[in-house]
């Protein structure tokens, strides 16, 4: 699996020689462009050269192991070797997850997340706001920067569509597989017999990307503004604050209207405008790169139902990987580490596999 590093640890060696390289240090602009190369290559290059390090090292080791003749000399010997091996070991499982990382995708530290009722009606609107709920929580619990963007609520005080941001190390890498269906089965608040419904609602997971990711061209942009019709009270509807932003070469249309400054909900409408765009880039590749073969994890498609919420039972099950906990109440309060960790741990495997 390493040696497929070869060709990036030799390229960040041959800048590193460039960079000390007289004619070359002249030239400004050629010494921007080595060093965001090399910026890029050094955090795996320089991790793969400690481990190939060890590796001389060890084998030095395992020579004077062979040669020594002493006893006490030999014990302590392997002593040495035995600890160089550990040290391999520690290094070779950051490698895996920094090639992980890489070949996933989730080097991304922001991400934008939509949630819509689907199927149920008011009680999807209700699952939908619980969802909220739920991530925003888990937000909370791990240090992430929670910012909400736009908010389509119902007169039952549920959500017909609510996105947010999510911000903070790691926050793409546990958020990146909760795209899908979501399915609930529990007896909704305006059930009067007691009846166990079923309804559903979509997440969308989109990591948000720096603006060198993706170029907006003012020209592409049809913007519109109109009555915010959120919360806020009187003066959002007696204002035109609300923003609508259609980007004309796709089509992709984004409403905000959270904002009381028409300003501000401008700057969020952009921020998702670009994740969205984002997104079909990547979607686009994915397609490109394998048309045969989705990962079971992570594919992208939201019509396939991922997760189910039975209430009655107080049970989560996660179909794509065949996990059931039986700890809802807890779940939905936001412990969904080990929900996550499991879903992590799967593409993990699944995709070191086809690594190596």
């Amino acid at each position: 699996m390493f040696e497929k590093l070869q060709a990036d640890y030799q390229r960040f060696l041959e800048i590193e020689r460039s960079l000390l390289d007289p004619e070359v240090t002249s030239d400004p602009n050629r010494v921007s462009t080595l060093a965001r190369e090399r910026g890029t290559l050094a955090k795996i290059a320089i991790p793969y050269g400690r481990y190939l390090d060890l590796g001389r090292q060890i084998a030095e080791a395992e020579d004077l192991c062979a040669a020594e003749s002493d006893q006490e000399m030999r014990t302590y010997a392997e002593a040495e070797l035995n600890g160089l091996r550990d040290r391999q070991r520690r290094e070779g499982d950051d490698l895996r997850d920094l090639l992980y990382d890489r070949s996933a995708g989730t080097g991304h530290a922001a991400l934008i997340v939509e949630i819509r009722a689907g199927t149920g009606g008011d009680e999807a609107a209700l699952f939908a706001r619980d969802l909220f709920e739920m991530y925003r929580r888990f937000a909370e619990q791990m240090g992430w920067k929670f910012e909400m963007l736009d908010l389509e609520p119902t007169e039952l005080a549920g959500f017909r569509e609510v996105s947010f941001s999510v911000a903070g190390e790691g926050s793409y890498r546990h958020l990146q597989f909760e795209g899908g269906v979501h399915r609930v089965q529990r007896v909704p608040q305006t059930e009067a017999q007691g009846r166990i419904h079923t309804s559903t609602a979509t997440v969308a997971v989109l990591p948000e990307p720096e603006e060198v990711d993706i170029v907006i061209r003012p020209e592409d942009l049809l913007i519109d503004v109109m009555r915010s019709g959120g919360p806020g009270g009187q003066h959002q509807n007696k204002t035109e604050s609300g923003v609508r932003i259609t980007h004309l070469p796709t089509g992709v249309v984004v409403n905000c209207r959270d904002e009381r400054s028409q300003h501000k909900n401008k700057s969020k409408a952009m921020r998702i405008l670009r994740s969205r765009l984002f997104e079909q880039f990547r979607e686009s590749a994915r397609s490109e790169r394998d048309q045969t073969r989705r990962s079971m994890i992570g594919s992208g498609d939201r019509s396939q139902k991922i997760r189910t919420y039975n209430f009655p039972q107080n049970r989560v099950t996660d179909h794509r990987i065949g996990l059931t906990l039986y700890n809802l109440d807890q779940v939905m309060q936001g412990n969904l580490l080990p929900m996550v960790t499991a879903l992590i741990d799967h593409d993990r495997r699944e995709k070191l596999g086809d690594l190596a």
